[in-house]
């Protein structure tokens, strides 16, 4: 039986000069709001991820020949550590940073690597991932979005849902089927969608704030070159499921309301209430955890080694980590404290959007699933 073993991280010489610069730019070009600061992730802000790229803080490990630094998983992992903990606006380039230049750099041809990877290096392209679909929740092998080939070309005609980012990204890297009549997993393929490419849609869900990170897509006989194939025709599965790994491997798993944990220690600290030290404690020792995990899968990275497992594990524990901070602190401050009035507002916002932290990524429910077959437990 595998087990989860947890290491002591040899952190880079350059993690001091890093996080100061980090810190430099976020104190000039970050988010203000306490509010905006929690889940920073989805929040996004393109001027602020050109900024980034100007300080080569973005593609850090990608290869120079396309725009990236050729710089440490250690390194990056230091990155953006920083950057969630103080809550920086990074969403507008965090996927195509964190997944889908990796994933273009390792599976596309030529083209699709210079046209796009380049660019995200420098903050200026942003992605979108195509998976969901109406009535498919968590199953994703129930993919029904086609592609069929005409000649030298492909034409994809379907609709995606819960798509993060869409509205603000220049391609999506979709799974869609591209054999007809196939089945579950097999017979699906990942293509590079330009979002202005003709016959494609983009429409907007609102969530219950008011807010708009998602969006439903519509393909509507969108045609694209042949070489729009990313990777091998009829591996999308296994392709999509190794991007999954990336998505699930980084600290934003557990930090997405360690702004909420910030402000309840600046409130604690102006009080004698016996009920607060102890929940600063536990959450505390349960972030240093969480940290020491995370980070063990990033050194895995570092050495070429598949975390997969491990980075599952932290993506389920992080999620409860963060789900519950809201939760906790609602139970233990008196809102009615004038004092109190940040601490409020950031709680009740994480208290609307924690229930989502579990299914970015894979419900709960699959992940376990996937952490009991990877124990030997099924």
């Amino acid at each position: 039986m595998q087990t989860f073993a947890t290491e002591a991280v040899d952190w880079p010489d350059t993690a001091t000069l890093l996080r100061d610069q980090v810190r430099d730019l976020v104190a000039q070009h970050g988010e203000r709001d306490p509010v905006r600061r929690a889940n920073s992730w989805t929040k996004p802000n393109p001027a602020f991820s050109r900024k980034l790229g100007d300080a080569g803080l973005l593609g850090m490990t990608w290869p120079k020949e396309y725009g990236g630094h050729e710089r440490s998983q250690l390194e990056r992992y230091v990155v953006i550590e920083e950057l969630l903990a103080a809550g920086a606006p990074v969403g507008a380039h965090w996927i195509a940073d964190r997944q889908s230049g990796p994933l273009l750099l390792r599976l596309g041809n030529d083209r699709l690597k210079r046209r796009w990877v380049p660019a995200i290096a420098r903050g200026e392209a942003f992605a979108c991932i195509g998976l969901s679909e109406p009535g498919s929740g968590s199953d994703l092998a129930s993919v029904r979005t086609s592609a069929r080939r005409d000649d030298d070309e492909w034409i994809i005609n379907g609709q995606k849902v819960w798509t993060t980012g869409a509205h603000i990204s220049h391609f999506m890297i979709a799974l869609v089927r591209s054999e007809a009549g196939s089945e579950r997993q097999a017979g699906l393929s990942q293509f590079v969608i330009p979002m202005d490419a003709p016959g494609v849609t983009v429409k907007p869900i609102i969530d219950l704030r008011g807010a708009h990170e998602f969006n439903e897509v519509f393909f509507d006989d969108v045609r694209l070159p042949a070489d729009a194939l990313l990777g091998v025709e009829g591996e999308g599965w296994k392709q999509a499921t190794a991007e999954l790994s990336l998505e699930r491997s980084g600290p934003e798993r557990y930090l997405s309301s360690m702004v909420l944990f910030l402000e309840l220690v600046r409130y604690a600290g102006t009080r004698t209430d016996p009920a607060l030290q102890p929940l600063v404690g536990r959450l505390a020792a349960e972030a240093w955890t969480l940290r020491l995990m995370s980070a063990s899968v990033a050194a895995k990275l570092a050495r070429g080694e598949d975390p997969a497992l491990e980075a599952t594990i932290v993506k389920d524990l992080g999620n409860s980590y963060e789900q519950a901070i809201p939760q906790l602190v609602q139970a233990a401050v008196d809102f009615g404290d004038a004092d109190a009035e940040v601490l409020r507002a950031v709680c009740f916002y994480l208290l609307q959007v924690s229930p989502s932290f579990s299914l970015r990524g894979g419900t709960r429910e699959i992940i376990r699933g996937i952490i009991a077959r990877g124990l030997g437990l099924r």
